[in-house]
């Protein structure tokens, strides 16, 4: 029987992107000792208080069906969040929850992207990015940055590849790059939508992970409140990964037809974890940093070591919990260089290619283990290459 092309093709012919992730599982799963920087998953667990509310919420009954946009003390606790941290007028109207940003993110897509239509996303991307476009039936088109720029996107090479085009994701803090995109970047891609009449989808689910400048929405940009979709979620900024717990803020109009989607496909998030996480919400950034603050405290350590040595560079990590480690002086691709990392010495990382082509050459390191473990780890990866490195100029 004939399976349809919205699931054959998700990734268009070719790898998803997570070999070295999942042979590590393998190896792990064999009973081998694997140091896994693959995935971006906190090593601290949800804090017990969140735990606690949940608990008293499902014992307390709201274990049934929850109103399908999400209850209305959420919608208005991410409203008003959104409205504080942006000064962008925002209620219960501009949300619908979603079960996780990614749930978010294809559901974005569905509701500014016919099916043949061109959507833009920028190379490096998290690797299911071309895959939700492409699930939501639209063409998906890179744009490729450049490691000169520290990944940042360059207006002109938006617009060089906009031409159809009706919608651009963005991702600022970035993943994989550790990118957080200024004023001047987030203002040219706000110009380059607005004249060209595309939708932005802003996917910010790390921005309580700032180290280097400051976060900025590009809902917040004139003109860019009716035309921006932005994904949020509660993964990254509670350690609430496997609660899936997201949303979508945008204009009334897209969010009440997105709510339409939602009755005809997820049909809503559990209430008991809506109150958990307006619980978490309502403890305010003094929870949110106390979760960044391993990450801000790896990254410091990771500038220690990678600048006492000359062979990996680190592109500026400005926000997120990954480094973006430039490996070329090996001579060997990111995907070379994981697979033999994982040979030698048991450390699984991700390769710069599963994040697209402009990656090529290097690697994605999570900061996601205990500080000792992640300095050793670091330090073997820097010797290693170095080695590398040595039998590359010798030959």
């Amino acid at each position: 029987m004939r399976l349809s092309q919205h699931i054959t093709q998700l990734t268009g012919n070719g790898s998803d992107g997570w070999e070295v992730f999942y042979r590590a599982r393998r190896m792990i799963a064999e009973g081998h000792a694997v140091t896994e920087l693959t995935i971006g998953e906190h090593d601290i667990l949800t804090d017990p208080s969140i735990l606690a509310e949940m608990d008293r919420s499902a014992r307390g009954g709201h274990t049934g069906y929850a109103m399908v946009p999400g209850t209305d003390l959420l919608r208005d606790t991410v409203a008003a969040r959104v409205q504080t941290r942006t000064g962008v007028p925002t209620t219960r109207d501009n949300v619908l929850i979603t079960p996780g940003g990614q749930a978010a993110l294809f559901a974005a897509h569905l509701a500014v992207c016919d099916p043949g239509d061109v959507g833009l996303y920028l190379d490096p991307y998290y690797a299911t990015y071309p895959g939700t476009i492409r699930g939501a039936g639209a063409i998906a088109r890179p744009v490729r940055t450049l490691p000169q720029d520290a990944f940042h996107p360059r207006a002109e090479l938006i617009e060089a590849c906009a031409e159809g085009a009706v919608s651009l994701l963005i991702n600022t803090p970035n993943n994989p790059t550790g990118a957080v995109y200024g004023a001047e970047t987030l203002t040219g891609i706000a110009d380059l939508c607005q004249r060209r009449d595309m939708w932005l989808i802003s996917d910010e689910v790390y921005d309580t992970q700032v180290w280097e400048g400051h976060h900025l929405s590009p809902r917040a940009l004139p003109g860019m409140a009716d035309r921006t979709l932005v994904v949020g979620s509660m993964s990254k900024s509670h350690a609430m990964t496997g609660s899936r717990c997201g949303w979508i803020v945008g204009p009334p109009e897209a969010i009440g037809h997105l709510i339409n989607l939602a009755t005809h496909t997820t049909y809503g998030v559990p209430g008991y974890i809506q109150d958990a996480a307006c619980f978490a919400l309502a403890a305010g950034e003094a929870l949110e940093a106390q979760v960044a603050a391993p990450f801000r405290r790896r990254r410091a350590l990771a500038m220690l070591v990678l600048g006492g040595q000359n062979t990996v560079g680190l592109l500026p990590a400005q926000g997120a919990m990954y480094l973006m480690l430039d490996i070329r002086p090996t001579g060997l691709s990111g995907t070379g260089f994981a697979h033999a990392l994982l040979d030698a010495h048991a450390i699984a990382v991700m390769p710069g290619e599963s994040f697209g082509a402009a990656a090529a050459g290097h690697i994605r390191v999570a900061m996601t283990i205990d500080d000792a473990r992640f300095e050793t780890a670091l330090r073997t990866i820097c010797d290693f290459a170095t080695t590398l490195a040595g039998r590359n100029a010798a030959e």
